[in-house]
């Protein structure tokens, strides 16, 4: 099933052929936070804008949104209606069915741009079908393996497969497999990296973002938490910089949208005392950010884990950097074939001798964490998108603040 060719044959049915500009958003973590600022900046400078994400938390909605706003049941289905037509006997995956879906929305709501994110890979993602004015891979991990290979320059090479002869290419990581390197130069794409054509800068007010010969000063703090997201929104920058004859962009939005910028469940703070975070976090590159936000909190109470993973994810890399704050785990296994069962999860705690306690669920999970859990301690809910998941859905249910 691999191959853009079908997913190409329905979209020229459905004369998908945007005129709009594109920015595509790849990378092993980090595209989501991406694409946040760079619909978030562009709203703000007034542009309407059509941004595509993977995987949604709740809604399936959530990932199809229209000048800030997540497409209607009723629009969804007519999207998915007309791709069914046009797709007759051809087979199609669900995420390809999304994404012709999402970009049949935006050229009937005649977006001014529209930002899509990657979600698997890249050279043979669906949304690599379009040519970008811009393409953007945040960062190269392993993640995937079964799918992209097993060592870095082999996900390289699949991730830079967004790139474009002739047309901006930005990489946010600041130690690149050379893969991503000789194709960028093998196809003539004009390369932008961080560290050396994108520099952070940090003061004590703010900080400034350079691209090559243009400074963007007296930046916000982004709202999201964490050093890298300012190589995050620097990646976005970067990529309005390469557009900006076609979309400029103001200063000002470019500050409103990085102070404005939200991604759900990204060291998000869902209440206090203790304090209670959700985090998607399940690949050791996501862990080792998240490990690092915990050690920036103030050293009050402990941390209790509220933790679940799929099977086919790293989990020793994944408890390897958390170990050492993390001082109860709370496990419990993930429904569905991928699901890791909370005792095999409890089996790698053990051959580490940390604390732990198997639950039925995600949900009770969170329920024990938050009764055992002092006024001055951390909850930290992380290791899957399904983990967060259940978190966000049992907190919706619940009339209790604490969970």
């Amino acid at each position: 099933m691999l191959g853009l060719e079908r997913v190409r044959a329905v979209a020229d049915r459905l004369m998908l052929h945007p005129a709009f500009p594109l920015v595509t958003v790849g990378g092993t973590n980090g595209k989501g936070s991406v694409c946040a600022y760079l619909e978030a900046m562009l709203d703000a400078a007034g542009y309407r804008v059509g941004c595509y994400t993977s995987p949604h938390l709740l809604r399936y909605n959530e990932r199809v949104r229209i000048a800030g706003n997540e497409a209607s049941d009723a629009d969804l289905c007519r999207a998915l209606a007309a791709v069914e037509a046009a797709r007759g006997a051809t087979p199609l995956t669900y995420f390809e069915q999304g994404t012709l879906a999402a970009v049949w929305l935006f050229q009937e709501a005649g977006v001014d741009v529209a930002v899509l994110e990657v979600g698997l890979g890249g050279r043979l993602d669906a949304v690599n079908l379009w040519d970008a004015d811009c393409a953007v891979v945040s960062s190269v991990d392993l993640d995937h393996q079964a799918f992209l290979g097993d060592t870095r320059e082999l996900i390289g090479f699949e991730k830079a497969g967004i790139y474009r002869g002739g047309r901006p290419a930005i990489c946010g990581d600041a130690n690149p497999p050379v893969s991503l390197l000789d194709h960028a130069a093998a196809i003539g794409a004009d390369l932008l990296r961080l560290g050396s054509d994108i520099h952070v800068e940090v003061g004590a007010r703010g900080w400034t973002c350079r691209v090559r010969e243009t400074a963007y000063p007296a930046l916000p703090r982004p709202a999201m938490p964490g050093l890298h997201q300012l190589g995050n929104a620097a990646c976005a920058i970067a990529a309005l910089y390469t557009l900006r004859e076609r979309l400029p962009v103001p200063m000002q939005s470019i500050r409103a949208g990085i102070a404005a910028a939200r991604q759900p469940g990204r060291f998000q703070v869902v209440g206090q005392a203790p304090l209670r975070i959700l985090d998607v976090a399940h690949n050791p590159h996501a862990a080792r950010a998240l490990a690092a936000n915990l050690a920036d909190l103030p050293p009050t109470g402990n941390i209790h884990a509220v933790f679940a993973m799929l099977a086919d994810k790293d989990v020793d890399g994944v408890i390897e950097p958390l170990a050492a704050h993390v001082a109860y785990w709370h496990v419990a296994g993930l429904s569905g074939p991928r699901g890791l069962p909370g005792a095999a999860l409890g089996e790698y705690l053990a051959a580490r001798s940390l604390k732990y306690q198997v639950h039925d669920d995600v949900a009770g999970a969170w329920q024990a964490a938050c009764r055992l859990a002092g006024s001055a301690d951390t909850i930290a809910a992380f290791g899957s998108f399904h983990t967060v998941a259940e978190v966000m859905a049992a907190l919706e249910h619940s009339t209790n603040p604490h969970g």
